[in-house]
Order: structure tokens, then C-alpha cells, then sequence
């Protein structure tokens, strides 16, 4: 290797130590929880991922999640749609919360993880996990170009994709294993704005 390749093999290393270290973070748990075009989805597990990506709001990144000493990876098909969280919400445990952000699925094209999107909620999955409440908004991307299905609402998504619905259901009912998570039942996408109106954290 000549002088004159290692001189510029340092000047891309200290480049690239420079930019991870001055590296912008974003809050994504405090994003606004609305958009002039819907609500905020952050996305953490892309759609056809198996591994459990979750957003650390104390490093301020996402991260695999570990369990007894490894990365979590889901035993079962792979995530039906793009998961996350809707920014600036907490689900109070005094209240009957898990203590987290509202979750939300997002049927779309896969996207990447720490993408922002704006959704129109089409629906609510309501689930017994563990003896806990586990609410699940289900949402379609706001600009009809991203959406693959055509519903923007639980009425069209209900009787028009139907199989779709029952897919994201049985997901959810078996992808931690079999009697974990029971099913409580389904709500219109006007209950999904209610929710995410109840567990939004005042601004």
C-alpha cells in the first residue's frame, strides 16, 4: 500500500469516526403524534423482518431487542406489515396501559426502520396478552401512491380485504406461540382515533 492510499484510507476512517460521533439523534418517542395528512407512524420492524427491532428512547436508536443473552428473533413468519409506535403517545399502566407507546402496523411496502410515514388508522386490534391489554392500530399510508391496498377505512377493509384482516389477526394471535395472546375483537377506525386521542401525551 503507497503513502499516498494510506494517507486517504486514515482521512475516510477519521471521517467516518467524525460523522458517527457528531451524528444528529432524533427523539422519535416526541415527534408530534399528527401530521397536516394523518398520524405519525415511526417504523422499528419493517415488513418481512423476523428480528424484534425496538427504539431505545434513552440512546436515542433502535436496537435489536436481547433476551437471555441473545437477539430476539421471531420464531414464526415474519411481520405481516411495518411495526412501530405513534410518536408522543404513552399507554399509562394506571390506566390500563402496557406503559408503552400505542402500537401500530402499517400495511405497506416494506420500509426501513427509523422511517416516519403518515397513516390513516383503518382499524383496531384489541388482544388479551398475557393477561394484559395489547391494542394494536392497524393503518394504511396517507399517500395513496405507498397504500396496497385500497381502504381508508375499517368499513372497505372489513369487506373488501377481509383474508388480509384475518392474516394480521392469526399473526398476531400466534407469533409469540400458541394460547399466548387471545383475541378480544375488533374496533372501526373511528375507536383507533379515539385511542390514540386517550393515550396521547399532552404537548
Amino acid at each position: 500500500m503507497t503513502n499516498k492510499i494510506k494517507f486517504n484510507f486514515i482521512i475516510l476512517v477519521l471521517t467516518f469516526i467524525f460523522w458517527s460521533c457528531n451524528e444528529s439523534k432524533i427523539d422519535f418517542k416526541n415527534l408530534a403524534s399528527t401530521t397536516s395528512k394523518g398520524i405519525m407512524a415511526v417504523i422499528e420492524i419493517p415488513s418481512g423482518t423476523n428480528r424484534k427491532i425496538e427504539y431505545n428512547s434513552s440512546t436515542q436508536r433502535f436496537e435489536i431487542d436481547i433476551k437471555n443473552g441473545k437477539e430476539r428473533v421471531i420464531d414464526f413468519l415474519s411481520y405481516p406489515g411495518n411495526y412501530g409506535f405513534i410518536p408522543s403517545t404513552l399507554m399509562d399502566e394506571e390506566l390500563g396501559g402496557d406503559g408503552d407507546a400505542l402500537d401500530i402496523l402499517v400495511i405497506a411496502e416494506s420500509l426501513e426502520t427509523g422511517d416516519t410515514i403518515s397513516v390513516i388508522p383503518i382499524g383496531t386490534l384489541l388482544l388479551n396478552d398475557s393477561g394484559e391489554l395489547d391494542t394494536k392500530i392497524i393503518a394504511v399510508p396517507a399517500d395513496p401512491k405507498k397504500q396496497v391496498i385500497q381502504a381508508t377505512d375499517y368499513q372497505t377493509f372489513t369487506v373488501k380485504y377481509n383474508m388480509a384482516q384475518r392474516i394480521v389477526e392469526n399473526w398476531f394471535l400466534n407469533y409469540k406461540g400458541l394460547g399466548i395472546t387471545k383475541l378480544i375483537g375488533w374496533r372501526n377506525d373511528a375507536f383507533a382515533m379515539q385511542e390514540i386521542e386517550k393515550w396521547r401525551i399532552p404537548q
